[in-house]
């Protein structure tokens, strides 16, 4: 077994093999969190299982099974089969199994009344950068989840990026910004490359051009911890070509256009919510 200073010692099971669960599962070996032999999984398909037990996962047929060996539960599945497993798995939970569903919608109430009112329950938000290791997430706890349920699951997603903790109430809001906001910004780094193409620049050059500036000013941001106003006055030069640009973006309304985004999803999430 793998040794390191965040290994856990709690075996790990997904019902759903996804690419979300993949992500997670690679992220968990790479930084020694588990190993491969702490994960179990199922799925309908066969060569999602087969892929998990390429790297020492154990596949079962039943999610029964998978709950039987585990001590984590996640629940990695369309959010229309999330109460359709727990109800499914029930009966062989136990006060050593902590849920974790990163199904979107499906509220605390709705997981805990599947699973049991005693049941550890933690609903995630994660994002698709979680595919390499950089996801955005945020969970929040019900049912009889704790601090300690809430460390684990820090550790968890720390392994493939980074997660906050907030009231459920908040969630449609993480949704909405974190959750949606991967496809907000690949919109920007096409338009950006797009205004390169239209500049003169090849194809390649003006996509990678702009994917490593929103990258490179991303890092900028998390790692001076100035405010992104700042960071931008300091690339504004009085009467230079940023300002120029910036201006032009205003005049668009851009800014508006991404915050009402946000709200757009953050709506549409306390809709289907409700569902």
């Amino acid at each position: 077994m793998a040794s390191g200073k965040t290994m856990i010692d709690k075996r790990i099971g997904f019902v759903g093999s996804g690419q979300m669960a993949e992500a997670l599962a690679r992220g968990l070996i790479a930084k020694n969190v588990i190993t491969g032999n702490m994960i179990v999984c199922s799925d309908p398909n066969p060569g999602r299982t087969e892929l998990f037990a390429s790297f020492g996962a154990t596949p079962y047929q039943s999610n029964i099974d998978v709950a039987k060996n585990c001590e984590v539960l996640f629940l990695a599945v369309k959010p229309q089969y999330v109460s359709v497993v727990l109800q499914e798995v029930r009966h062989t939970l136990t006060d050593n199994h902590t849920i974790v569903s990163i199904a979107a919608g499906i509220t605390i109430d709705k997981l805990t009344e599947a699973a049991g009112p005693n049941a550890r329950v933690v609903r995630v938000m994660p994002n698709t950068p979680c595919l390499v290791a950089e996801t955005a997430a945020a969970m929040c706890l019900g049912g009889k989840a704790g601090p300690s349920d809430e460390a684990l699951v820090r550790t968890l997603f720390e392994a493939v990026g980074k997660i906050y903790t907030v009231d459920e109430k908040l969630l449609a809001a993480v949704t909405g910004l974190s959750g949606s906001g991967p496809a907000y910004v690949f919109m920007a780094i096409e338009a950006l490359a797009d205004g390169g193409v239209r500049a003169g620049l090849p194809r390649d050059i003006a996509q990678a051009l702009a994917a490593q500036t929103v990258l490179g000013s991303a890092r900028m941001v998390l790692d001076t911890g100035k405010h992104p106003g700042a960071l931008k006055d300091m690339v504004t030069s009085p009467g230079g070509t940023t300002i120029a640009g910036v201006h032009e973006l205003e005049k668009a309304g851009v800014r508006a256009a991404f915050m009402n985004a946000v709200v757009a999803a953050t709506n549409r999430a306390n809709e289907m919510s409700k569902m």
